[in-house]
């Protein structure tokens, strides 16, 4: 069984990101084993930030480490779906996907990651692009499977 992972900074607080998070959580299960780590954000400069989250984050990656980031590889969601199945085809069967502070993370974090995506060139809410990940993971699985939920 394939294992997914999400390494995030910061927690969600807000029960309407909780709920909706945990719905494509429910919706996951039957595809995956799904698992989160929320990182606490750090205090201090940025530098200190993005280092003290950082170290944190690198204790956390298991298996292929995905970085979602603004500068990274724009896919599609066919495209996000094929990363996983042909990931999980050369025996990748495990993934952690990054969310890193408001500040971004660590160049060490960065190097670590296998692959660096971005799901577009605007800027979402760190709460935010969690739950918009985990759609697009439900969405990949769905292609994968050829549930028909993705049209």
């Amino acid at each position: 069984m394939i294992r997914i992972n999400i390494a995030a900074v910061g927690k969600l607080k807000e029960n309407y990101w909780v709920e909706a998070f945990a719905e494509y959580e429910k919706r996951l299960s039957r595809f995956c084993s799904f698992s989160v780590c929320e990182i606490p954000e750090a205090a201090g400069s940025i530098e200190v930030q993005k280092a003290a989250e950082g170290k944190e984050i690198l204790k956390k990656i298991k298996g292929a480490a995905i970085l979602l980031d603004i500068g990274g590889e724009p896919l599609s969601s066919e495209g996000f779906a094929q990363l996983i199945d042909q990931s999980a085809a050369r025996g990748n069967s495990e993934f952690t996907f990054i969310i890193g502070g408001s500040h971004g993370v660590s160049d060490e974090v960065k190097n670590a990651a296998s692959k660096r995506i971005s799901f577009g060139n605007i800027t979402y809410p760190h709460r935010l692009i969690r739950i918009i990940l985990a759609e697009q993971i439900y969405r990949a699985f769905a292609i994968i499977n050829n549930t028909g939920y993705h049209k």
